[in-house]
């Protein structure tokens, strides 16, 4: 609520210019009071009922979303489509942008699928505008009222949300008319008059839009915005389109606040984002007109009105189809030179290799962005528990044989540093393990379905149990690796091949459980409880070759004796934790 009375208060002092000027006259000219509020609360509802749709929008769309930008951005025509109709459809080409920064930086999209996204987003943007010009104030109202009713009476969550959808919608309407109603007294105001007469200067009107839309991160909120002024008679259709174009301009922030910390290519990715932005304001500026009359063309006209009637009346379905012409001509210019931006942004925006060290603790696929829709959230959770289990699984594969011959000083150094290594990669894994965790204690705070409660709760589990793995790999097996070393223990050839077959087989069951949670393949994670057997095989020829090993007289038979069986004992130990996370997976 501060943010909103923040911003609402600052585009009253944006269109009022200057406060002083007005309180001169308001005392015989206007109802100052009264317009004030129901300005503010306009706006307020305005911006409230868009994020409420959009929010909603999200939900629904949810887990298909990821998939959607995953399959079908092939080609570049692909890619515009599906940027344009994911865009359409959630109502904010800003939450899909930083989708695509996160995959980008994910790895899970090229730059070049990236670009032909962004442009499509731009288009599927102007839905929003289309919308808000056909004015359907009069059904405000009864959206609200069935949106709400839906919404308090439904138990499913999906039905929820198309309650919210029309709530939102109705609530965004009911403010634009509020909006409308609070300024119509500024129409015969001479000092707005004069100030609004200086958006006849495309520079300016650009610079405020631009402004305004880096403030509140929604581009379609400006438009909308611009078309409650069109919707007055207080603009042209000339100085809309300017405004349309600055709103794009200042969409860009958000994906450059999304960018932040991330990888080169997601700074790549919003620095096209950007470029293709202002390289479309830097065309068409000089050529606002001829948009103005493409525009007016298509557009209905109201010959029985004169004067600000006629303007009122057409120039919001004007502003709202030359925006789409805008953004969808940019696109048909600039998609067959997408592969230069791709090689002027690697550019100007080049690899760097000194921050290597610090992105192998970073997170990659979860992003904070995500919470707002949990399906992309938990999926993208899965592949960050499949990259921690990745490490963890790493940590016991390089474990060096237990008690194996060392001939030299050399070869114990060797060994050595390999066991320090494990160090350093369980280090990771605590960093990564308490990471992970916050994130999904943040999204526990958001509403969540049932199965989605569910899986989150699922998630924490797994990432414990990886955790608990790569303790025990550190607690346990390295100071017994450090103790054998030390002492020179070794143990029979016979002996080292069936503890080295066991340590194999049970890291194998380990991996398959991770890429079982990774991918939700249920029947690696079957293969994993079907190990058990052949596990146990194992584990007991280790005891058989122990108990002949205890016959023979040799001096550091008890030694080595109680160091393989704790050794093994921790073998067990992960492979039960490892069947833990399969029956996770398994679980429904």
């Amino acid at each position: 609520m501060i943010s909103i009375a923040m911003q609402t208060a600052l585009l009253f002092l944006i269109l009022l210019a200057s406060p002083c000027a007005l309180a001169e006259t308001s005392g015989s000219q206007l109802d100052y009071f009264s317009m004030s509020m129901g300005l503010f609360g306009g706006l307020a509802m305005f911006l409230y009922g868009m994020e409420k749709m959009s929010d909603a929008l999200k939900r629904t769309a949810g887990s298909k979303m990821k998939q959607v930008l995953g399959t079908l951005t092939k080609t570049r025509l692909s890619s515009v489509a599906t940027g344009a109709g994911l865009t359409a459809v959630i109502q904010s080409s800003s939450v899909t942008t930083v989708l695509v920064v996160g995959f980008v930086s994910a790895g899970l999209m090229s730059l070049n699928q990236a670009v032909g996204v962004i442009m499509g987003a731009n288009i599927g943007t102007t839905v929003t505008a289309q919308i808000i010009a056909f004015k359907v104030t009069k059904a405000a109202m009864a959206m609200i009222a069935i949106g709400f009713a839906v919404e308090m009476a439904s138990k499913q969550q999906q039905n929820k949300n198309y309650g919210n959808i029309l709530f939102g919608l109705g609530l965004l309407f009911l403010g634009m008319n509020l909006m409308s109603e609070a300024m119509s007294p500024l129409r015969v105001f001479q000092p707005f008059i004069d100030f609004m007469a200086k958006m006849d200067n495309p520079i300016f009107a650009i610079l405020l839009a631009a402004s305004f839309t880096a403030l509140v991160q929604s581009s379609s909120a400006t438009t909308g915005i611009v078309i409650v002024l069109a919707s007055q008679g207080f603009i042209s259709l000339e100085s809309g389109i300017a405004m349309a174009m600055g709103a794009n301009i200042g969409t860009c922030v958000t994906a450059l606040l999304a960018a932040i910390g991330k990888s080169t290519e997601a700074k790549q990715t919003s620095a096209i984002h950007l470029i293709f932005n202002l390289a479309g304001v830097l065309i068409w500026l000089p050529a606002i007109s001829i948009i103005a009359f493409a525009s007016t063309s298509i557009s209905p006209s109201y010959v029985d009105l004169t004067g600000m009637e006629r303007l009122a009346a057409e120039t919001p379905r004007q502003i709202a189809n030359a925006n789409t012409l805008f953004n969808v001509a940019n696109t048909l210019i600039m998609l067959p030179l997408s592969a230069f931006f791709v090689s002027a942004v690697k550019k100007l925006v080049p690899h760097t290799a000194t921050n290597k060290e610090q992105q192998k603790v970073e997170l990659k696929y979860i992003k904070p962005e995500y919470l707002a829709t949990p399906d992309i959230a938990l999926e993208q959770t899965h592949l960050e528990i499949g990259r921690l289990g990745r490490r963890v699984a790493n940590m016991v594969n390089q474990l060096p044989p237990l008690a194996t011959p060392v001939h030299n000083e050399q070869n114990k150094e060797s060994i050595r540093q390999a066991l320090r290594e494990i160090e350093k990669v369980e280090d990771e894994v605590d960093i990564l393990h308490a990471k992970i965790l916050a994130y999904l204690g943040k999204l526990r705070q958001s509403p969540l379905t049932k199965e989605e409660s569910r899986l989150q709760i699922k998630l924490v589990s797994i990432t414990d149990q990886l955790e608990s793995v790569a303790d025990l790999v550190v607690n346990s097996m390295l100071p017994l690796s450090y103790k054998t070393l030390d002492a020179n223990l070794t143990a029979s050839p016979e002996m080292r091949k069936t503890l080295d077959r066991t340590h194999a087989r049970v890291n194998q069951a380990l991996l398959d459980s991770v890429n079982a949670t990774r991918r939700g393949d249920r029947q690696l994670a079957e293969s994993v409880l079907s190990a058990k057997r052949e596990i146990n095989v194992l584990l007991e020829s280790i005891l058989e070759l122990q108990a002949e090993r205890l016959s023979q007289a040799t001096e550091q038979r008890l030694d080595i004796f109680r160091i393989q069986m704790e050794w093994v004992e921790a073998l067990k130990r992960i492979y039960t934790l490892s069947k833990r996370v399969a029956k996770l997976q398994l679980r429904k």
